[in-house]
């Protein structure tokens, strides 16, 4: 048993925090919401008062938030707004592991890891991807930067809430790995939408047209696992109006992490900045707290919960 701190307890934190429980580990939890602290206790973990008590005593801390700005705050101290910073990494004991598994930039990653590595703390980028189904069944795959030797201790506890662990490289690669990977993400969701509303409006069966395709050329993952048409696939937010999946509004911050990465690369990314424009429209419409496969609702011309 690993006494294991984790901070951050949303859709995706929660249920990765849980799966450490459900484990044997002993995790002691804090997230600003009260109702994903309650979830926690039912869940067998240790809810602490504060971020700084979540990680007294771990020789191992793990962190899913949403911003670069929010992982400075907790890690380095810096300012996050009214509640300023914590600089959790002084509060942690040489050689402790930190593991941080928030989608941020590579240049917030980096920072961190260096200020870890300076005060001889052990640091990971480790981005998810796998969805909220995937950390609810513990079948994440994990992105991993940093140093081997770090990754190869870090397993035991990330094969607890994932089965796909990668090392991507070092420190940011994780981060990098992850962008390029949403971003292709974002391009094949918004073109399977398109495909399936140009068939429909043409008289075809969706649920017929998505056999078809998913049997020829035009397969992808948006349309074999995570089908954007209600109806059509169970257990998908598209059937559950598209709620408790990930939101547009994460993919538009995803995909504006991609854009930064791709202008420090010099590398063109025609369909990457196409997609960002089209989740960014899509947003603007009201749909940003949607899951992202609600885009379809721009090729059908009107909002979601219209007939």
């Amino acid at each position: 048993m690993t006494r294991i701190g984790f901070i951050g307890l949303g859709n995706m934190g929660g249920p990765m925090a849980a799966n450490l429980a459900r484990a044997g580990h002993a995790v002691q939890v804090f997230d600003l919401v009260p109702e994903s602290l309650d979830r926690a206790i039912k869940a067998g973990c240790i809810v602490a008062g504060d971020a700084r008590e979540a990680v007294t005593g771990c020789d191992l801390a793990i962190s899913m938030l949403p911003a670069g700005d929010h992982v400075r705050a907790l890690w380095l101290g810096e300012s996050a707004g009214e509640r300023g910073g914590q600089d959790l990494l002084g509060a942690l004991p040489t050689g402790a592991l930190v593991i941080d598994c928030s989608t941020i930039d590579v240049a917030s990653a980096r920072a961190v890891g260096t200020a870890a590595k300076a005060r001889g703390i052990r640091f990971l980028d480790a981005p998810v991807s796998g969805g909220v189904a995937g950390a609810a069944a513990g079948t994440l795959t994990f992105i991993v930067g940093g140093e081997s030797a770090d990754f190869e201790a870090a397993k035991p506890v990330l094969a607890c809430m994932g089965q796909n662990l990668f090392h991507a490289g070092a420190l940011g690669a994780g981060q990098i790995a992850k962008m390029c990977n949403n971003m292709l993400l974002a391009i094949h969701m918004a073109g399977t939408a398109e495909a399936l509303a140009l068939g429909v409006k043409e008289g075809l069966d969706p649920g017929v047209l998505s056999t078809i395709m998913g049997k020829s050329s035009g397969n992808n993952w948006s349309l074999e696992r995570y089908n954007p048409w209600p109806g059509v696939m169970e257990n998908v937010p598209a059937s559950r109006n598209y709620e408790g999946g990930f939101m547009t509004r994460l993919m538009v911050k995803d995909l504006g992490l991609a854009m930064a990465l791709a202008e420090h690369a010099h590398s063109a990314v025609p369909m990457g900045a196409l997609a960002r424009n089209l989740f960014n429209l899509h947003a603007s419409q009201g749909q940003e707290c949607k899951d992202f496969s609600s885009i379809l609702a721009l090729y059908l011309g009107k909002a979601q919960g219209e007939k």
